[in-house]
């Protein structure tokens, strides 16, 4: 979709044994002089001060996608003042690139050059190939004698290998006019991710002014729009510290292009607003420019459409992540009284992505089968709930029916057939320990995926299903006006759970992030939460642990959460 860049790479040098890893904080350190690690209070001042000695980098440093071998690496230069993303100015740039093993660059293992231009928006985006499995490196960039700020990545383990862990960050659904990153903040802070899983979201369209305003001040259209979005959220010290923390593995939801989208338009798209395939097109050229990913779908890096794709960590783990948007069918108007849900022709993952998702889902590949999903997959049927909770609910999101049928048709809910068969699966060929990983509805869920609900605790289960909180995205409690945990909001968490009870958590109120570990013996996912989405210094805190053990498809509270 992008221009091809030239990129160029030099010999190999020796390799040696990696360092043991420092503070998230030091992913933000400068290369020039080596200068100190951030401690964990000074990383986004660190960060911001970085971005002012480096103004040639201001959007920071990012990885992506990792492999036992390689990881993408990514940053944006600004040649000259004028040259600010979408603004199709500047000239070319021969940007130098190196990999260390230690934060120094005392022992560079790779380098490179890479020459970018106003063409794809001055980024820059490489894979480093030739590395070692399962180990920490350090990376940096050089243009126009300026050195970036120095990133942190992994990669994953040798496809033979089985390693005692997987630690990964669950973020989903930043919204910038909602508040500000705080939780970005708490994901660069540890120290103990081998890699941040976003599961959507990352960005929104619209235009919006609240307690920041977007840029521009309005709906993204144009690709010059999306550039320029995506550089703004970019400039952010917290999200720049947390791509700069550890390699980052992304799919989209339904806001980085508009929302509601499905195959071919979209509720917030119109005619005024051209047509729907080329902002579509526009959107993802954005993305593919902007985001340390691959986006073909296989192991190359070349500018492509394809996002779902897989990462294997040894025998441990296999990540299939899902694009939900780009191959669905149009939602239904009405879930619960519309036979549509049900009807085998609709479809939210397409024919030759539900292939690709069933042979991946196999007793035979990596133990563990995790499965990012922009949206929930279990089903979700919504009790009679006072009306001022459903009109406050369904101004963030349609999730709540008038009717206390079912919920979102915008969901899995709303493609039921497609649902059916990936569960069939899961039963017929015997697969276990699959585990769902969802964000979208700004809330944190813990779920029992059922073979038939309506049946529950009858009939066996599937899998497990985590739903991770909104980074800022508004909740309940934004939506009521209520504080936190408020007698209103836990009744109307109550009456879901208790239409739902293969639903075992549900918090409607808060925001923040997950961390998902994973061992041969269990997963557990961990919920941290901010609290003021205003307060840049707002505290972090762990609420809540749930955890299924290997071979049960079933979950359990636990009563701590994991390091870090």
């Amino acid at each position: 979709m992008t221009e091809k860049p030239q990129s160029t790479t030099e010999s190999h040098l020796p390799r040696r044994t990696v360092l043991a890893t420092g503070a998230a904080g030091a992913a933000v350190a400068l290369a020039a002089g080596g200068g100190a690690p951030a401690t964990a209070t000074t990383t986004a001042s660190a960060t911001a001060s970085a971005r002012t000695r480096h103004e040639v980098f201001q959007h920071g440093v990012a990885s992506g996608d990792p492999l036992p071998d390689a990881v993408v690496l990514w940053t944006r230069v600004t040649p000259t003042p004028d040259a600010t993303p979408g603004s199709g100015r500047g000239p070319k740039v021969r940007v130098g690139w190196e990999v260390a093993t230690d934060r120094r660059f005392r022992r560079v293992v790779r380098r490179g050059r890479f020459v970018t231009s106003a063409g794809r928006d001055h980024t820059v985006k490489l894979d480093a190939r030739g590395l070692e499995p399962e180990r920490w490196y350090w990376f940096r960039f050089t243009a126009l004698g300026r050195t970036s700020p120095v990133g942190r990545t992994r990669t994953a383990p040798a496809a033979d290998a089985t390693p005692a862990n997987l630690r990964l960050g669950l973020a989903s659904c930043s919204n910038l006019p909602a508040g500000l990153f705080a939780a970005y903040r708490g994901l660069a802070e540890r120290s103990d991710l081998h890699a941040i899983v976003h599961l959507g979201d990352y960005l929104y369209e619209s235009g919006s002014s609240d307690v920041r305003a977007h840029e521009p001040d309005r709906e993204i259209v144009t690709l010059a729009d999306y550039r320029q979005r995506h550089g703004q959220y970019k400039t952010d010290p917290d999200l720049q510290a947390a791509h700069a923390s550890a390699p980052w593995i992304v799919t989209w939801d339904d806001h980085e292009v508009t929302n509601d989208s499905w195959a071919e338009g979209a509720e917030n798209h119109d005619a005024t607003e051209g047509d729907y395939a080329k902002r579509r097109a526009r959107a993802h050229r954005a993305y593919d420019e902007w985001m340390p990913c691959r986006m073909d779908g296989t192991a190359r890096l070349d500018d492509g459409t394809r996002l779902y794709r897989r990462l294997r960590f040894g025998t441990l783990a296999e990540l299939s992540m899902l694009d939900l948007r780009t191959y669905r069918d149009e939602q239904i108007s009405q879930v619960g009284t519309d036979t549509g849900v049900d009807d085998p022709g609709r479809t939210i993952t397409g024919e030759e992505q539900m292939g690709w998702l069933l042979e991946g889902l196999q007793q035979d590949r990596a133990q563990w089968k995790l499965v990012g999903t922009s949206v929930m997959f279990s089903p979700l049927k919504v009790a009679a709930l006072p009306r001022d909770v459903v009109a406050a609910v369904n101004t963030l999101a349609p999730l709540l029916p008038q009717d206390g049928v079912y919920a979102n048709a915008d969901q899995w809910d709303g493609y039921t057939a497609d649902r059916r068969t990936v569960v069939d699966h899961l039963a017929g060929q015997g697969v276990q320990d699959t585990v769902f990983l969802t964000g979208d509805i700004h809330s944190a869920w813990a779920i029992e995926v059922p073979t038939d609900v309506g049946s529950y605790p009858l009939s066996p289960t599937a899998g497990v299903e985590f739903v991770c909180t909104s980074v800022t995205s508004g909740n309940l409690k934004d939506a009521l006006g209520t504080p936190s945990r408020s007698p209103v909001n836990l009744a109307a968490e109550q009456a879901i759970l208790t239409a739902n009870p293969h639903i075992k958590y549900l918090n409607f109120d808060d925001h923040g992030f997950s961390v998902l570990d994973v061992t041969a013996e269990r997963t557990q996912c961990d919920w941290f939460v901010i609290g003021s989405r205003t307060d840049p210094a707002t505290p972090i805190t762990w609420t809540r642990s749930f955890a299924t053990l290997t071979g049960t498809s079933t979950v359990q509270e636990v009563d701590a959460p994991v390091g870090g």
